[in-house]
C-alpha cells in the first residue's frame, strides 16, 4: 500500500492558543505546567487532526514552544556559557533565556530558515566538551502520542544541516570537531527511539538543495552509513525547499531507508530521481504545498504519484506535503467572512492533511474511490481560472508602459547627499527608529473596535491621532533627530498595505509563525494590484504637522509585500512584484508632495527571496531591485530615501544591496555583534548605514555602554559619517516600560559619539 505521510504541523493553534500559553508563562500570569498543558492539548488536536484524516506517518517533535532548531540546541546541550547552564537538564528557563535573552546575556542569533519568512535561532558552537543529550521533550512526547493511540515518527534535524546552519565561535574548533562529537549524540537518540518501538525517524537535511562542497558530500555519505547501522529504526531523510540539483545521486545514495523529496518547488526533479533510485529504497514525494495556500490540483498531483507508483511500487511510495506545514494556516474552514469565491480555492494545513489522504486513497483503491472528491476539486480549479476578479486589464497596460528612468533616482548619491545634508541639517550620529512603536491595549482596542462596528471612524480617528501625537512628543522629548509617527493604525507592515490595495484578500484566523509568540497574518494575492487611493498620506502628515523636526513616512516594500503575503501561483513572481512596485511609488509620490522630506520603504525580504540555487540568483537580483527602484525612484533629489533589512546575511548580495541605491540603509547588527557590518566595509558601501544598536526581539533593556561599545566597532570598519544610530527593528512588539529606557539609552549613546567625535577633530 502507498503510506500517506506528513512532515510537520502548524504548532500555533487554530486560535494562537500557543502564542496567549507562552505569553502568559513570560509574564509570569501562569505556572510552567500551564505552559506544559497548554502544549499537550495542542499536540493532541494536531495529532488526531492528522489520525482521523488517514495520515500513517505522523510527525511527532514537530511542536515546539518557540524553535525546532532550538528544541535541537537543547536537545544537543549546545548551550553558549553565557546563559550559566550548569550542564544538567536544559531546563525552561534556560530554554527560553536562549531565545529571549536575559539581563546579563543577550539572546542567541536569529535569522531566517532557508527562504522563508520564519525565523531559526542559529545553533552557536563555542565548544564540545558540553555536548550530550540534555532535555528528554522529543522522547516523552513520542511515549505521549503512543499513549493515545498515535503511531509516531519523530522528527529531528539532521547533524550536518544543524551545524550548516549555526556558527563557530571559536578559532579552534571546526566543523569535524563538531560532527565527531554529534555523531555520538544522534546514534544515542536512534537508540532510544528503538528502544521506544519507534519504527520510522525523519530527519530532515534540507542542507541537501543547497550549493555544498565536496567535503560535506563526503561526510553526508559517511556519517548515515553509521546512523543506519546503529539502530534498527528505519530512516527518512527529508530534503525541501528546492530540487537536490547536483546533489540528486548523493541524495540518493545515501544510506537510509528512504529519502523525501520536493515536487512543488523541485518538480523538474522527478523523472530523474525515478530512473536512477536504488531499488531498496523508499521515495516520499512532496506533491502538496507546505508553504502556501492554494488547493492543490489532484489530478495533476494523482499522476504524479501514479507515475511514480509505476517506477518504485506501491510499498516503497509515500504521498507527503512538499515541507512542513508550520508556514501555513491551521484550518480554512475557520474563515466564515471570506469571500466565497476566493475561500474555496484555499487549502490550510487541515485541508492540506485531507489532500494527502485523498490522493493516497486513489492510489491504493482507484480513482473511482474519490470521484466525487477529485470532481469538486476541478470545479473549484476551473472557477478560479475563469474568475473575472483576477485579472485587470489597466494593470497589464501600465506594466508594459514601464520605461527605464523609471528605474533611476535623478541624480547620483554623492550629489543627492548633498542636497540632502543642507536641508535636514543632522548631528552626525543621527538617532531614529525603524517605524513602529508599541501597540497598546488601548490601540489595539479602538481599531478592533472599529473594524468591528462599535467605534465611529470620528472615534477611531482621534484615538489613532491621540497615539501618533503621543509617540511624537515623546521622541521630542528624548531628543531623536528623525521621527517616525509610531504606526498606531497598522495591525501589520504588510496586511495593512494589501487591506488598501485591491487584488488582495483576507483572512481571520490565517495565522503563521514568525519567530516565537510573533505571528503573522499574511494576506493573500488573488488578483491584479492597484491603488485605488493614497494609503498612509494623511497619518503622515499629521504626524508631520505636529513637528518641526523631519519625520519618516514609512512604506513596506514590494517585494516585502510580495514575500510576506500568500502569493497567487498563475503568474511569474516578478509580474506581481513589479504590480506592487508602481502602487508604491504612487505612494511615494503622494507623501513627496505632502512634504514629507524622508520616505522608509522597508525591505527585510529581499534576501529571504534569494533563491536557493546560485544559479537562479543573477535572474531574481535583477528584478527585485528594479522593482524597490520602481518604487523609490520617482522623487526629487531632496527627498530622502530609506529601507530596513533584518536578520539576513548580506555578503553574498552586497552588490544587489547597493544597487537599490538607497540614501540610509538600516540592517539589524545587534544580535551579530555587528558582524554583519563587515559586507559593507568590505564592499565599500558608499551611502549612510543605520547599524541596529539594540535587540528588539527580546525583552531585554541594553546598557548605554553596550550601545556605545557597539558603535565604535561600527565606526572600525565604516566612516563616522555614514552612521546613523537605530535600534534594529520596529518597536511594535515590545512594551513602552521596555522601550523607553532603551531608547533613552540609545540616544545617549549617540550624543557620546558626537561629542567623542568632536574631540578627535578638535585634536
Amino acid at each position: 500500500m502507498v503510506t500517506a505521510t506528513n512532515l510537520g504541523f502548524p504548532r500555533i493553534g487554530g486560535k494562537r492558543e500557543l502564542k496567549k500559553a507562552t505569553e502568559s508563562f513570560w509574564k509570569g500570569t501562569t505556572s510552567e505546567a500551564d505552559l506544559f498543558n497548554a502544549g499537550k492539548s495542542l499536540r493532541l488536536k494536531n495529532w488526531n487532526v492528522q489520525k482521523d484524516a488517514g495520515i500513517t506517518h505522523i510527525p511527532v517533535g514537530d511542536f515546539s514552544f518557540y524553535d525546532h532548531v532550538l528544541d535541537m540546541c537543547a536537545l544537543l546541550g549546545c548551550v553558549p556559557k553565557r546563559y550559566n547552564w550548569d550542564g544538567g537538564k536544559v531546563d525552561t528557563a534556560t530554554y527560553f533565556a536562549m531565545a529571549r535573552g536575559t539581563d546579563d546575556a543577550p539572546a542567541m542569533e536569529m535569522t531566517k530558515w532557508f527562504n522563508t519568512n520564519y525565523h531559526y535561532i542559529v545553533p552557536e558552537f563555542e565548544t564540545v566538551e558540553n555536548l550530550k543529550l540534555s532535555t528528554t521533550k522529543l522522547f516523552d512526547e513520542i511515549k505521549e502520542a503512543q499513549a493515545l493511540g498515535i503511531t509516531p515518527r519523530p522528527v529531528i534535524l539532521g547533524p550536518l544541516s544543524f551545524i550548516g546552519l549555526g556558527k563557530i565561535k571559536s578559532d579552534t574548533l571546526s566543523r569535524d570537531d563538531i560532527l565527531i562529537a554529534l555523531l555520538p549524540l544522534y546514534t544515542q537518540i536512534l537508540q532510544k527511539l528503538e528502544a521506544l518501538n519507534v519504527e520510522w525517524v525523519q530527519i530532515d537535511e534540507p542542507l541537501l538543495v543547497t550549493d555544498i562542497c565536496d567535503g560535506m558530500r563526503q561526510a553526508y555519505r559517511k556519517i548515515y552509513g553509521t546512523l543506519k547501522s546503529s539502530t534498527n529504526v528505519k530512516i527518512l531523510l527529508a530534503t525541501y525547499f528546492e530540487e537536490l540539483g547536483e546533489n540528486k545521486d548523493l541524495a540518493m545514495n545515501i544510506d537510509v531507508h528512504a529519502l523525501h523529496i520536493d515536487l512543488k518547488r523541485g518538480g523538474t526533479q522527478l523523472d530523474y530521481i525515478l530512473q536512477h533510485l536504488p531499488r531498496e529504497r523508499t521515495l516520499s514525494i512532496g506533491l502538496v504545498d507546505g508553504r502556501n495556500i492554494w488547493r492543490t490540483d489532484l489530478d495533476v498531483a494523482i499522476t504524479l504519484a501514479e507515475k511514480a507508483r509505476e517506477s518504485t511500487g506501491s510499498s516503497r511510495l509515500m504521498i507527503a506535503p512538499s515541507c512542513s506545514m508550520i508556514h501555513c494556516p491551521v484550518d480554512v474552514s475557520q474563515e466564515t467572512k471570506c469571500d466565497s469565491d476566493i475561500k474555496e480555492w484555499l487549502a490550510f494545513a487541515t485541508q492540506k492533511i485531507d489532500e494527502i489522504a485523498i490522493i493516497t486513497k486513489a492510489l491504493n483503491e482507484g480513482r473511482d474511490s474519490v470521484a466525487q472528491e477529485l470532481a469538486d476539486n476541478k470545479a473549484a480549479l476551473d472557477r478560479r481560472t475563469t474568475s473575472t476578479k483576477i485579472h485587470n486589464p489597466d494593470v497589464k497596460e501600465r506594466i508594459s508602459a514601464i520605461t527605464s528612468p523609471m528605474y533611476s533616482r535623478k541624480a547620483p548619491y554623492n550629489a543627492r547627499k548633498d542636497v540632502q545634508a543642507d536641508i535636514f541639517k543632522l548631528p552626525s550620529f543621527p538617532t531614529t527608529t525603524i517605524g513602529s512603536f508599541p501597540q497598546t491595549k488601548e490601540i489595539r482596542q479602538a481599531r478592533a473596535a472599529y473594524k468591528k462596528g462599535s467605534l465611529s471612524q470620528d472615534s477611531y480617528i482621534a484615538a489613532m491621532k491621540k497615539g501618533i501625537e503621543h509617540v511624537v512628543r515623546y521622541q521630542e522629548s528624548i531628543d531623536i533627530d528623525v521621527l517616525v509617527h509610531g504606526e498606531a493604525e497598522r495591525n501589520d507592515m504588510v496586511e495593512y498595505f494589501g487591506e488598501q490595495l485591491d487584488g488582495f484578500a483576507f483572512t481571520q484566523f490565517g495565522w503563521v509563525q514568525s519567530y516565537g509568540s510573533r505571528y503573522v497574518k499574511p494576506p493573500i494575492i488573488f488578483g491584479d494590484i492597484t491603488r485605488p487611493k493614497a494609503m498612509t498620506v494623511k497619518w503622515s502628515s499629521y504626524a508631520q504637522s505636529l513637528t518641526e523636526r523631519p519625520l519618516k513616512g514609512m512604506l513596506t516594500g514590494p517585494v516585502t509585500i510580495l514575500f510576506w503575503s500568500f502569493i497567487r501561483d498563475d503568474q511569474p513572481l516578478s509580474e506581481t512584484c513589479r504590480q506592487i512596485g508602481l502602487a508604491i511609488r504612487d505612494e511615494v509620490t503622494d507623501l513627496e508632495n505632502a512634504g514629507i522630506k524622508a520616505i522608509q520603504i522597508d525591505e527585510p525580504a529581499i534576501r529571504e527571496g534569494l533563491p536557493i540555487r546560485k544559479d537562479d540568483w543573477a535572474a531574481y537580483l535583477k528584478w527585485a531591485v528594479e522593482c524597490f527602484k520602481l518604487s523609490s525612484c520617482g522623487v526629487a533629489d531632496k527627498t530622502q530615501i530609506h529601507t530596513h533589512m533584518c536578520y539576513s546575511e548580506f555578503n553574498d548580495i552586497i552588490e544587489s544591496i547597493a544597487a537599490l541605491d538607497a540614501d540610509v540603509i538600516s540592517i539589524e547588527t545587534s544580535r551579530s555583534q555587528m558582524e554583519l557590518l563587515d559586507a559593507f566595509a568590505d564592499y565599500n558601501y558608499p551611502n549612510e548605514i543605520g547599524p541596529g544598536v539594540y535587540d528588539i526581539h527580546s525583552p531585554r533593556i541594553p546598557a548605554e555602554g553596550e550601545m556605545v561599545a557597539l558603535l565604535n566597532k561600527a565606526c572600525a570598519v565604516l566612516k563616522a559619517q555614514q552612521i546613523w544610530v537605530n535600534p534594529d527593528c520596529g518597536l511594535k512588539t515590545r512594551s513602552w516600560d521596555e522601550v523607553k529606557p532603551a531608547l533613552e539609552h540609545m540616544v545617549s549613546a549617540a550624543k557620546k559619539m558626537r561629542a567623542a567625535r568632536a574631540k578627535s577633530q578638535a585634536a
